[in-house]
């Protein structure tokens, strides 16, 4: 019986002392942050990725990014893309506990992976630092940078480096980009209906395209409408203009998956 508890105390210490390693480690090479209050990001880990992964392919992946200060963010546009990736970023702390719980009690149910749970603030962690592979060490690491940026880096200089390294499309990183290749325009010169449809591609921006329709992109730029419409964001008369455009949009092409 000694024996037995012995060895139960030997195998608890290894295991301890291997996850004090781990964690360790992970600390211990995490980044910078402090640079980022203000110094905009000349690439990120995910577009170097992106590029690493195009030339395995044996390509050559064209980079489309041009930076965007705050202010010149139309207002409306910063609040679509919270409403659709994270309604609560204002008020967490970097993780939303809420929508962890929720999220883990869909899959479980489900039996397989249907939503995630990501804030803006793991979003932009990810895409300086780290790569879409998934794996233990990768989440600790997105964690623990998540936590570095909320307390080195205010609310509003996380958005605005998320709204500028965010993917959305083969190439295309940040709202500038994507607001110059989908529409021909400036952040400034979109309206309601073109920022609700840049936002419904956040999930998949590789698959879903502002300007093909498809199912998924109706149903979430009108999920995402109708919560700019809850938060009073927009006015009625907004709320009115855009679903029309919508519905014209989405009523001149046929929606058809992709």
């Amino acid at each position: 019986m000694n024996k037995i508890i012995r060895v139960l105390i030997y195998l608890i210490s290894g295991i301890f002392f291997i996850l004090c390693a781990f964690v360790g480690y992970a600390i211990f090479t995490l980044p910078d942050v402090t640079e980022l209050i203000d110094t905009n990001p000349t690439t990120t880990s995910f577009i170097e990725y992106r590029k690493q992964e195009a030339r395995e392919e044996g390509k050559t992946l064209r980079i489309h990014r041009r930076w965007i200060d705050w202010q010149y963010i139309p207002k409306v546009l910063k609040r679509t893309i919270v409403v659709a990736e994270d309604a609560a970023f204002w008020v967490h702390e970097g993780i939303d506990w809420h929508e962890v719980e929720s999220a883990l009690r869909e899959n479980w149910e489900e039996g397989k992976i249907v939503r995630g749970a990501s804030t803006i603030s793991q979003q932009t962690a990810k895409n300086l630092y780290l790569t879409p592979h998934r794996n233990i060490y990768r989440k600790l690491k997105e964690f623990l940078i998540t936590k570095e940026l909320e307390s080195r880096l205010n609310k509003r200089r996380i958005l605005e480096i998320y709204l500028n390294c965010i993917e959305m499309g083969e190439g295309i990183f940040g709202i500038r980009s994507a607001s110059n290749i989908y529409f021909g325009k400036h952040p400034s010169q979109l309206d309601i209906s073109e920022m609700v449809r840049l936002a419904a591609i956040l999930p998949n921006p590789r698959q879903l395209h502002p300007n093909q329709s498809s199912p998924e992109l109706a149903w979430r730029s009108r999920t995402i409408l109708n919560r700019l419409r809850h938060y009073e964001f927009i006015t009625n008369s907004q709320y009115r203009e855009a679903k029309d455009q919508l519905q014209n949009f989405f009523d001149n092409r046929s929606v058809t998956s992709r």
